[in-house]
């Protein structure tokens, strides 16, 4: 069992270039997007999912945040009307089985560079 999915009946092929935590969170949006909003854990899990994952784009989430965005995943995965919520779930649960550490390593990295105050200019009187 791969725990691989195709549930958009689409394979998407990227090379070691690609931002794989930038295209998840892309995946992310578009799941968010197309939800209905009908059931409680789509609308709500989609949009938070979505939001976790901009903050790790962005270099602003925080190491304790990968495992609240599993509990999320698992939260929607299964308890949706549709299949969406689990096609939302899954890239997510992919990307941090298989991504894990280079995602931790990210937000080392994001971190550490955050320390690093750009120097301020101050006009001369």
């Amino acid at each position: 069992d791969l725990k691989s999915g195709l549930g958009t009946a689409a394979v998407i092929v990227m090379d070691k270039s690609t931002d794989i935590v930038k295209a998840i969170a892309r995946l992310s949006y578009f799941y968010k997007h197309e939800s209905c909003g009908q059931c409680t854990p789509c609308r709500e899990g989609t949009g938070w999912m979505w939001r976790v994952m901009e903050r790790l784009v962005r270099g602003e989430a925080q190491k304790r945040e990968i495992d609240m965005l599993l509990d999320v995943t698992k939260q929607v995965e299964g308890h949706t009307i549709c299949a969406l919520g689990d096609a939302a779930a899954w890239p997510i649960q992919g990307l941090m089985r298989h991504f894990r550490g280079e995602v931790e390593r990210r937000i080392d990295e994001f971190s550490r560079n955050a320390h690093r105050a750009e120097p301020v200019m101050v006009a001369a009187e």
